[in-house]
């Protein structure tokens, strides 16, 4: 059973910028792309940090008078003072969050929450070069599913491929993601084991089951 991965719902044609790049060329792009941040690559093709509307944004913020309300907080005056500049380089985000391609999508649902951040630079599995960036809207993917490939996943993959059942055995609805099972399989940790792996297929919302068995042999409980 394959969960998708980072890799299957990146963004591959990614928008990039340099450190030599203009502040106002930087914000035409964003404006003009679509997007709300950009990864900014050296010379060498190598991730040095991240622009966003947030960065540029800042370096307005940081031309107030110093007697503005912003410079009364010690935490707002030094992320400022590093807000001056006129290109990319000087005011972009240099502690940058990644990821790479094989990564489940919902570990990198966890790093995004963790740090406060809307999207991700996926790097290759030497973490030197950018192959992509996946972002929040990406990861929502998952849960577009139709409720039709579920239900296939769950016949095909969980009862057929991973436990060996009879497919006609069970009979699986899916309505807005949430999934019911009904019917009877040998085993109660057969059952127990069907619930688990279809709560973990990409787009499941929510599990009822009605499963029952011929033979109680403790479940997976026991077999721990």
């Amino acid at each position: 059973m394959k969960n998708l991965t980072v890799g299957d719902v990146m963004t591959r044609d990614v928008v990039l910028a340099r450190p030599a790049m203009p502040l106002k060329e930087a914000a035409r792009v964003l404006h003009d792309r679509r997007v709300s941040g950009m990864p900014v690559l050296d010379e060498d093709d190598r991730l040095v940090g991240v622009v966003s509307e947030r960065d540029l944004l800042l370096t307005q913020v940081a031309q107030l008078p110093r007697d503005a309300h912003w410079w009364e907080f010690p935490a707002r005056r030094d992320d400022l003072r590093h807000r001056t500049g006129d290109t990319v380089g000087h005011v972009m985000t240099t502690k940058v969050v990644t990821t790479v391609a094989d990564v489940p999508l919902a570990r990198a649902a966890r790093l995004m929450t963790r740090h406060g951040v809307k999207r991700l630079p996926v790097l290759d599995t030497d973490g030197r070069h950018l192959v992509g960036v996946v972002s929040r809207t990406d990861l929502l993917r998952a849960f577009l599913r139709s409720d039709d490939d579920i239900r296939a996943d769950i016949l095909g993959e969980v009862l057929v491929h991973l436990l060996w059942q009879d497919p006609t055995a069970v009979e699986v609805e899916v309505v807005d993601g949430v999934v019911t099972l009904s019917g009877e399989l040998g085993e109660r940790s057969t059952a127990e084991a069907a619930e688990r792996l279809v709560r973990r297929l990409d787009g499941v919302v929510d599990v009822a089951s009605h499963l029952t068995w011929r033979i109680d042999d403790g479940g997976l409980a026991r077999r721990r």
